[in-house]
């Protein structure tokens, strides 16, 4: 997703009560939001790897954005969150999550800060980026979709404009991006959920996100009933992970477990479990 504001989140930039946040730990993975950490740091992981906190992988996320990153059962899981788990494991640490807002992500702020060491949240690799973080090998090929309420008549960015309907995007994406790029002046919405809820209040007509977060939501009947999938929108867009510039170390691990998990199997397992059948040039 070339979330610039990245996509599901409970309301991702929505600071969630700092004493709950800071509670919320679950199997290994644990969820702050704008807390800081009790752990010294800095400190290393296995292999020399610098890491912010003692014992710990610090993610930073933008929640919520299925099927990449968001809560379920009062734990945060997800196609990323699966992914980054195999670089803590190797790294001999946990992983902790940190909710923060996604237009921080372009930035690099908080991984510049020392708050995450690395960044996870669907986010596309662009050379506007890499300006200010380097990024992983790319992990997911990302498409964009057109998603519309079915009363609109709407099934393509041409039936928008010449119907005269409201289109909306997650701000800060790349969705947000290409739909400025056509000539729209889309409605932004800071998160996916917000997203969603502009289609279900009649804010918008349709939306344009990535397609993975559309079929998630299509899962869903009440969201099947009301709503249509249109044109999937071909972009070229790849996702990444992204550290602090200059952080080798870390960078290495990331790109050495995604590497590896491609070859022994293991990310078309985690791929079926969160998005669906991996495409065969996936693999």
């Amino acid at each position: 997703m070339f979330r610039t504001a990245q996509g599901h989140r409970t309301h991702r930039s929505s600071h969630r009560a700092r004493s709950a946040a800071c509670a919320a730990v679950a199997a290994g993975t644990f969820l702050v939001a704008g807390c800081s950490s009790g752990d010294s740091g800095p400190a290393e992981a296995a292999g020399g790897v610098p890491v912010v906190a003692k014992g710990k992988l610090t993610t930073c996320t933008h929640l919520p954005y299925p099927p990449f990153q968001f809560e379920q059962s009062g734990k945060v899981v997800g196609f990323d969150v699966a992914l980054i788990d195999l670089v803590a494991k190797n790294l001999q640490v946990e992983q902790k999550i940190l909710d923060t807002p996604f237009e921080n992500f372009k930035t690099g702020a908080f991984l510049n800060s020392g708050q995450c060491d690395l960044a996870a949240a669907g986010m596309t690799i662009t050379d506007e980026r890499k300006k200010n973080v380097d990024f992983s090998v790319p992990y997911f090929d990302a498409t964009q979709a057109l998603l519309a309420t079915k009363k609109s008549g709407v099934t393509s960015l041409a039936d928008v404009k010449a119907k005269g309907k409201k289109l909306g995007a997650q701000a800060e994406t790349t969705g947000e991006s290409y739909a400025k790029a056509q000539g729209f002046n889309p409605v932004a919405f800071e998160s996916s959920d917000a997203v969603l809820n502009g289609l279900r209040t009649g804010q918008v007509d349709a939306v344009v996100i990535d397609y993975p977060v559309v079929q998630g939501w299509l899962k869903d009947k009440a969201n099947a009933d009301e709503f249509v999938l249109g044109q999937n929108i071909e972009t070229g867009e790849q996702y990444g992970f992204s550290v602090k510039k200059g952080n080798t170390a870390l960078l290495a691990a990331i790109d050495k477990a995604i590497t590896d998990a491609k070859a022994d199997g293991t990310y078309k397992k985690i791929y079926e479990q969160w998005i669906g059948p991996l495409p065969q040039a996936a693999s």
